[in-house]
């Protein structure tokens, strides 16, 4: 089975479709499968709903979804950094469900390992816990949080053999191979393909039964967050 693909947009264009729900790979703008989120763009497919650590900047990841218009919800534990996703939230155009950032990861990984649901302490006593069920142990309170699952995962690797075998590079790993467990189908964007039997099976991070199409990004743009805290030149 070839799981090699020719571009993003021919190995989204027959699995994605109005209203699925996707995983989406990276911490900030770091391990981001950004030539998939352009072809997802690229198709014009709407009323997603996106689980992701963050929704991007206003032009770059998942930004770009949300200047088109084609998501509806986010899933997510961080979105400071997007202006465009303020003014759709207050707006009342965007749903949210807002998720601490551990507990989102745990609830990928339930999910991926069929686990329907998990107690933790996180968000007891805060609005995080309104609406779900509080149970206590040991004397302490914990709220139940319900496995994610998604459609499809757009996830973000170093390397990748042909089989589908991945491995990350450093902190881009992050909620990447997270996002891969828990969806019915997972496109990896990579940057090489090698031959199988090149990973030593120790180095493999995400396992190819996980992952049923490969596309190369030899040349990613990989930004990297800045905070500018005074005016280059000014005394300290």
């Amino acid at each position: 089975m070839n799981r090699v693909y020719e571009s993003a947009v021919d190995a989204l264009r027959d699995v994605l479709s109005k209203g699925q729900t996707l995983s989406v790979g990276g911490f900030g703008l770091c391990g981001i499968p950004e030539a998939l989120i352009e072809g997802v763009k690229e198709l014009g497919v709407g009323e997603l709903t996106c689980i992701s650590n963050n929704a991007g900047i206003d032009d770059f990841g998942l930004g770009v979804l949300l200047q088109t218009r084609q998501i509806k919800k986010m899933i997510s534990s961080y979105v400071g950094e997007n202006r465009e996703f303020e003014r759709q939230y207050l707006a009342g155009e965007l749903d949210l469900e807002f998720t601490p950032q551990g507990t989102l990861a745990e609830r990928l990984r339930a999910g991926g390992a069929g686990i329907p649901a998990f107690y933790t302490q996180t968000g007891y006593g805060t609005s995080i816990a309104e609406g779900k069920e509080v149970r206590e142990f040991g004397g302490k309170s914990y709220v139940m949080e319900h496995a994610l699952l998604a459609d499809l995962a757009l996830v973000k690797a170093w390397k990748a053999d042909k089989t589908g075998n991945l491995i990350y590079r450093r902190t881009a790993r992050n909620f990447n191979p997270l996002c891969a467990m828990a969806a019915r189908i997972t496109i990896a964007e990579v940057e090489e393909i090698v031959d199988v039997g090149q990973f030593d099976p120790d180095q493999i991070h995400t396992p190819g039964i996980f992952v049923q199409r490969i596309v190369v990004n030899a040349n990613p743009e990989k930004r990297i967050e800045k905070r500018v805290v005074r005016v280059q030149g000014e005394a300290k």
